[in-house]
């Protein structure tokens, strides 16, 4: 398939370059819990803490992040995620943002990927999405929102949620189709930054965990 093919009418700004190239965008995917350790599939549950290590983790994030400025700091709902914005000292500043929200896995909530895969062979998420919960083109309109948010904000902007909704959020920062999120492998506890490269969207960092090469890439921003 052409790349011109998968490249759709993107959610690209309609904003200065100058302004464009400045704005730099951090995604932390909160830590691990228990059932991500199980690798059970959790959507919109909001009985799944963090791990203590995924709150020490988060603590870390937080002289990191203390680095820059944000013009806008946006959560997920749920706990996860808002807990790894309160630990990593930005809990103030946020604001809820349902469209942030994990994809709604509907009946695979709580399946591991043998089990989905044993009632659907060959299913793949960002494709066919969950019966009885989101489709791959409702979380593409979510995000699409949060990126006219983000779009809309003069200065950095920090966003705490999940890993398929934010790995469909990168499709869609560079203009790409919700599938296109599969190609993004997304571990938990980790830093990820969208920018531009001349105006155009790009991503400068993606699955950075908290150590040397995430510090570095803000010290470099």
């Amino acid at each position: 398939m052409k790349v011109e093919a998968l490249v759709e009418t993107a959610p690209f700004p309609e904003c200065e370059t100058t302004r464009a190239s400045a704005q730099q965008v951090f995604l932390v995917r909160h830590g691990e819990t228990d059932r991500s350790l199980s690798g059970h599939r959790t959507g919109v549950s909001d009985e799944n803490p963090l791990t203590e290590h995924a709150r020490h983790t988060a603590r870390g994030w937080g002289p990191v992040l203390a680095r820059e400025r944000f013009a806008l700091v946006l959560t997920s709902p749920l706990g996860r995620a808002r807990t790894t914005c309160t630990l990593a000292g930005l809990g103030d500043l946020a604001e809820t943002d349902w469209d942030l929200r994990e994809w709604d896995y509907g009946e695979y909530e709580g399946l591991t990927a043998n089990e989905i895969q044993a009632r659907e062979l060959g299913w793949i998420l960002f494709r066919d999405g969950c019966p009885h919960g989101d489709s791959p083109e409702a979380v593409s309109t979510r995000v699409d929102r949060v990126i006219d948010r983000v779009r809309a904000t003069k200065g950095h902007v920090a966003l705490f949620a999940h890993g398929h909704v934010f790995q469909v959020l990168a499709a869609r920062w560079l203009g790409l189709p919700a599938f296109a999120g599969h190609h993004f492998l997304l571990d938990t506890a980790t830093l990820n930054i969208l920018s531009y490269d001349n105006g155009i969207p790009a991503i400068k960092r993606w699955n950075a965990p908290l150590g040397p090469p995430a510090e570095e890439t803000l010290e470099d921003a």
